[in-house]
């Protein structure tokens, strides 16, 4: 996930910052307009505002950064009471919640961006593993808490 963002989630930056009509013009000057927008490093309004990508980049790596706190706070919890097991059970739910929010943004970044739905499919496959793999040790949890007073 770390790479989508660091590439404009899915946007090359030249796109993003330098996407000009030029099929009008003739393409000598088109060629003079875009050496002089790299060489000056201008920008352009685009098809769509720079802070969308920014909004969308710091909400995604938020969401990463709870999902990996909440996982990591319940890895640490070995239930030993009920007490302990409901809390580990809730941050289990949390990393749950945070890979399906995460999944809401991936999809709000294909409505709203000029990307390909389908370079966003090996994300989505690998998020819905994280989910199976989560509830799979939920589910694991179980069994031992029935033990638990």
């Amino acid at each position: 996930m770390t790479f989508l963002l660091l590439r404009d989630l899915g946007v090359k930056s030249t796109v993003r910052n330098m996407r000009v009509n030029t099929k009008k013009m003739e393409a000598e000057d088109a060629a003079v307009f875009t050496d002089l927008l790299e060489r000056y490093r201008l920008k352009i309004a685009g098809d769509y505002p720079e802070w969308l990508i920014d909004k969308l980049r710091s909400s995604i790596w938020d969401i990463l950064r709870d999902l990996m706190i909440n996982i990591t706070k319940a890895y640490t919890i070995w239930a030993t009471c009920k007490t302990e097991a409901e809390e580990r059970r809730i941050a289990q739910d949390r990393a749950i919640a945070a890979c399906e929010n995460l999944l809401k943004e991936l999809e709000l970044a294909v409505e709203v961006l000029p990307v390909d739905a389908e370079k966003y499919m090996n994300y989505v496959g690998l998020i819905e593993r994280e989910i199976a793999l989560l509830k799979g040790w939920r589910k694991a949890d179980n069994k031992h808490n029935k033990n638990l007073k």
